[in-house]
């Protein structure tokens, strides 16, 4: 069971948007925000912002998971034989069809991640001909485009969508990615079939679950809860998300515990904004920089106690 009960999407539409809003209210200005991060890493432009962007859990660390995950699976499946064909016959995607990839994130937010994503992509050798970000809520679209036509991206759009209902062809897709936006989705098993529908077969599926797995029923603490609403943060037990991916039609799933990593990656996240508490609280304000803190800190807690299990999966369409 999926905990708590789902909400209406015009309801959770406004929840998402005020709990980002007041987590990252700076990249509303994105502008100024920009200037800021620049100022403070010393670089200009996609790689000086050190994914500043897109302040996740797992941050760009995350997104070179998926990346690493992507390039695995398009070698794996390119050894499988000619063609680039893989177990039950189906084709990898993009090795049959030889151009680049068109590849969509479900929950995109403000863009960052998807962003980060395909420049790491095409730091493997992968090109990337079309990258759609999928977000709910509009604002949120707004800043990922203006983000976007900055950086002069013409490869990337934006579309205000729910991820249950995205406005694009059936088996249009060769990979599908979630970076850290699972507990967003009230109901992530509807999430998961649109996902497979999206995918050509032998498309791939790559998610990383930050904070939305369980081991079993039991939620997350009360201090956890204290910065990560439930009505904004839901959680799925691992065998639940597990059910859902092979009733949706996914195959070779693979599943990989980030315990260690994520506490470990979380600890040297929380020692870089006390080192540059000054120079974060600039750019994102006193309140969203404690919020930050208070949210990796009670993630990691949660990742060291048990009771969150943070997990890359990757899976194929059959």
């Amino acid at each position: 069971m999926v905990s708590p009960a789902p909400h209406g999407p015009a309801g959770q539409r406004g929840r998402q948007y005020r709990y980002h809003r007041e987590l990252f209210t700076a990249l509303h200005d994105w502008e100024r925000t920009e200037r800021s991060i620049v100022a403070f890493t010393g670089g200009e432009g996609p790689e000086g912002l050190l994914g500043l962007d897109q302040m996740g859990h797992f941050g760009p660390h995350g997104c070179d998971l998926v990346a690493d995950a992507v390039a695995g699976a398009l070698a794996e499946g390119a050894a499988e034989g000619p063609g680039g064909r893989v177990a039950g016959g189906a084709a990898a995607p993009g090795a049959v069809r030889g151009g680049p990839l068109v590849l969509c994130e479900l929950g995109s937010g403000f863009g960052g991640a998807l962003r980060y994503t395909v420049d790491r992509l095409a730091a493997r050798g992968i090109g990337v001909r079309g990258a759609y970000g999928i977000d709910l809520v509009a604002e949120h679209c707004a800043v990922s485009r203006r983000i976007s036509r900055a950086q002069g991206r013409t490869a990337v759009a934006e579309i205000c969508a729910s991820a249950t209902a995205v406005p694009l062809r059936d088996a249009s897709l060769d990979l599908v990615v979630v970076t850290g936006s699972m507990p967003h989705f009230p109901d992530p098993a509807a999430v998961v079939r649109e996902a497979a529908r999206l995918l050509r077969p032998g498309g791939l599926f790559v998610l990383t679950e930050e904070v939305s797995l369980t081991p079993g029923g039991e939620g997350p603490s009360a201090p956890f809860r204290a910065v990560h609403p439930p009505d904004v943060f839901f959680t799925t037990p691992v065998r639940e998300r597990l059910g859902q991916l092979e009733r949706a039609g996914f195959t070779g799933v693979r599943r990989r515990g980030l315990t260690e990593w994520a506490a470990a990656l979380l600890a040297e996240r929380l020692k870089v904004l006390r080192i540059f508490r000054g120079s974060v609280a600039g750019i994102y304000g006193d309140a969203s920089a404690e919020l930050i803190r208070s949210t990796l800190t009670t993630a990691r807690d949660e990742y060291l106690a048990g009771r969150l299990l943070p997990t890359l999966f990757t899976a194929r369409r059959a």
